[in-house]
């Protein structure tokens, strides 16, 4: 069964607007609440895309997890280090998953974005391969970021930065898509 589809827009705001919030809330009340915020308007977001779609995409899923278990430590023991390594945590847990599914031979992106691109097999490996390179690379910055910077500029970089990052990367995928395009027939 196909989940079903949501605006476009509104599925950005699910997907961004916690991390704007968390932003937000630091700015005007310290990491702690920020933290606190966070971890309520992810669950939120969770709540509202299973409500429209009676589906939960496992990416979202997990990192609200994640968010969930350190963002509570983050709390509990009154220390900021276990959020700021929630993101290198999930940039390498996602790798991880990416390369176990290259190892077995089971292209995990096709699971995840299959019903938008129509890739050949060759194609499905380099986007993974990239993803994962991809993913260590920010998972890297993030560890660089946080221990050399400000909290404050941690999260900032995190809204302003990553995610601009993330966007122009996936936008420089667009010949690999074009060229293993699985639908088009290559003379």
């Amino acid at each position: 069964m196909t989940p079903k589809q949501i605006n476009p827009a509104l599925k950005f705001a699910l997907e961004i607007g916690p991390l704007l919030i968390f932003f937000i809330a630091n700015a005007r009340a310290g990491i702690f609440a920020g933290t606190a915020v966070f971890m309520v308007a992810i669950v939120i977001a969770l709540a509202v895309s299973y409500a429209l779609t009676r589906h939960l995409p496992v990416m979202a899923l997990v990192s609200a997890v994640v968010v969930l278990v350190f963002g509570g430590l983050t709390l509990f023991l009154h220390d900021e280090l276990f959020i700021k390594l929630k993101p290198t945590i999930i940039y390498v847990l996602f790798a991880a998953v990416l390369i176990g599914g290259l190892i077995f031979r089971k292209p995990l992106l096709a699971v995840v974005f299959g019903q938008v691109f129509n890739l050949t097999q060759e194609g499905w490996r380099k986007l993974t391969v990239r993803w994962i390179i991809f993913f260590f690379v920010l998972a890297a910055i993030n560890e660089i970021v946080w221990r050399t910077q400000t909290t404050d500029f941690w999260v900032s970089f995190k809204v302003f930065g990553v995610v601009p990052l993330t966007f122009l990367f996936a936008a420089l995928q667009y010949p690999l898509l074009v060229k293993y395009d699985a639908g088009e027939k290559k003379n």
